[in-house]
């Protein structure tokens, strides 16, 4: 039997999610951009309430197409309010829309979303060996420059506790126990590379990451 970390349960969605998505480094704006309003959404709630909502927000929010989300009008914002499938809060529906226009702006200034929010991890994914639940923080020092710079930048539902949580989901940090199957899965114990970004997101230099995640320069 596999050994996993331990918050996923016996849940099969909660399962999936921990088992090929959770800490996977993704580089797909799309992606980048469902996931990131996906964990201001869930603020004040329980992560698998909204993994259950999850195929009804991508109907309701245009399957994530920022350009279409940032044109959205008054009849669209009743439209969601009446949504059942989605979390009904205005607050948040409100920040969707505007991190719409904020993404779109960074993709512009960056060449792609992707470029810019991976500068926060250095380009390659943190992997950090906690040996328990209990050793995994609410937030970093990573997490706290990514959500002063999201704020700056028009995004909301963007503080440094939902942004750790969202470094996490798509593979930024990788935070799965040293116990679990998943940690060896997505690279820790291998030897992989990895590409390293300066601040602007252009290409640095390559990083050799050795069976016991340790990084070194390739030149």
């Amino acid at each position: 039997m596999k050994q996993r970390c331990p918050w996923p349960g016996d849940d099969p969605l909660y399962l999936a999610y921990h088992d090929n998505e959770w800490g996977v480094p993704s580089h797909d704006d799309r992606h980048l951009f469902e996931m990131l309003n996906l964990e201001g959404a869930q603020a004040g709630l329980s992560w698998i309430i909204i993994l259950r909502k999850r195929d009804n927000y991508r109907c309701a929010f245009a399957d994530w197409n920022a350009s279409r989300i940032a044109r959205f009008n008054q009849k669209d914002f009743r439209r969601l309010m009446a949504d059942a499938g989605i979390v009904r809060n205005r607050l948040k529906i409100h920040a969707t829309i505007e991190n719409a226009k904020a993404f779109l702006k960074v993709r512009e200034e960056f060449g792609s979303f992707d470029r810019y929010i991976w500068q926060f991890a250095g380009g390659r994914p943190l992997y950090n060996r906690r040996r328990a639940m209990g050793n995994i923080p609410a937030r970093t020092p990573e997490s706290d420059a990514m959500s002063r710079d999201l704020k700056k930048r028009g995004f909301r539902f963007v503080g440094s506790t939902i942004c750790y949580a969202y470094m996490q989901a798509v593979g930024m940090v990788n935070d799965h126990l040293t116990s679990c199957f998943a940690l060896k899965t997505l690279g820790f114990g291998k030897t992989a590379a990895y590409a390293a970004l300066s601040p602007d997101g252009r290409f640095s230099a390559w990083l050799k990451c050795s069976p016991d995640g340790i990084m070194t320069w390739m030149g």
